[in-house]
């Protein structure tokens, strides 16, 4: 029915995967970035695929973080339930992927509404970035000086969105990713007289595409349009470097207004939901 990925599979998924390009970046650039070796990197992926012979028609993944990531267009009921068993007693925090399709899964995982601390489905946009018109705004790569601003923006960010709370845990986390954000180099950070006023980050890349999240305005600097300006700035970056489109996910309706003005069209739903704890399928939550 699904089976685990095979070693040399790689390219035939990531062409699968290529055909659904929209809702499958977290699995296309985890794929790039760790293959099927499933490391323990968070975003290293273990894949299963379906059917069992034959052409590629789904692609399952758990991250060693215990997200779970799919594309499964037209699978059968019993593939997510398949998905679900194949995971064995392996922990999972999160789920994401087309909202429509994470409705099986959701329905394979059995878990009480009680147990997620967010559930819902968010508009999906893309870019085409030779659209994109130039920009003057005035945007750079973090460094470690703006590691206690970006601890406090992105605990704010996941605390606003839903994704986590504000308690120590996610303090530790936010500090860890702001640390993390200097060497890595995907978030840029919008600048007026040289003070940082909003910031983006790519979450997922591949060679020709990129997908923009994290996207974050301080409350009091709010609807004067410093979100699209700084992704329309970082997409300007990006398409120096022969990044050719763009996607993200809006959480709320003001994003989707800023996204659109800067050419961004919808093109479907995708799924963020994420566990009040991690927990075993099978086992209550």
């Amino acid at each position: 029915m699904i089976r685990p990925a095979r070693p040399g599979e790689a390219p035939a998924i990531d062409a699968f995967l290529a055909r659904h390009a929209e809702s499958s970046m977290f699995l296309r650039s985890n794929l790039a970035a760790h293959g099927l070796s499933g490391s323990g990197h968070r975003n290293a992926t273990r894949f299963w695929v379906a059917p069992a012979e034959g052409e590629i028609r789904a692609v399952f993944g758990r991250t060693s973080a215990g997200f779970l990531v799919l594309q499964a267009p037209d699978a059968p009921d019993a593939w997510h339930r398949a998905f679900v068993a194949a995971l064995g007693d392996n922990t999972i925090a999160a789920l994401t992927g087309e909202a429509r399709q994470t409705e099986a899964t959701l329905v394979a995982l059995g878990l009480p509404d009680t147990a997620w601390r967010l559930n819902h489905s968010e508009p999906l946009y893309r870019l085409a970035l030779d659209t994109l018109p130039g920009s003057s705004a005035t945007i750079r790569p973090p460094v470690e000086a703006d590691i206690p601003l970006l601890a406090r923006w992105f605990l704010d960010y996941t605390a606003s969105t839903g994704i986590s709370s504000r308690d120590e845990a996610a303090q530790v986390t936010a500090l860890k990713r702001a640390v993390e954000s200097v060497p890595l180099g995907d978030v840029r950070l919008l600048l007026e007289d040289g003070a940082p006023v909003a910031m983006s980050a790519v979450n997922a890349r591949l060679p020709d595409m990129v997908q923009i999240g994290g996207v974050y305005v301080p409350p009091e600097l709010r609807s004067r349009g410093r979100g699209g300006a700084v992704v329309a700035a970082q997409l300007l970056e990006e398409r120096a470097r022969g990044v050719r489109e763009a996607v993200l996910f809006a959480n709320n309706d003001a994003a989707a207004r800023a996204y659109e003005r800067i050419g961004f069209a919808r093109v479907g739903s995708y799924r963020v939901a994420i566990l009040e704890r991690q927990v075993t399928p099978g086992v209550a939550a």
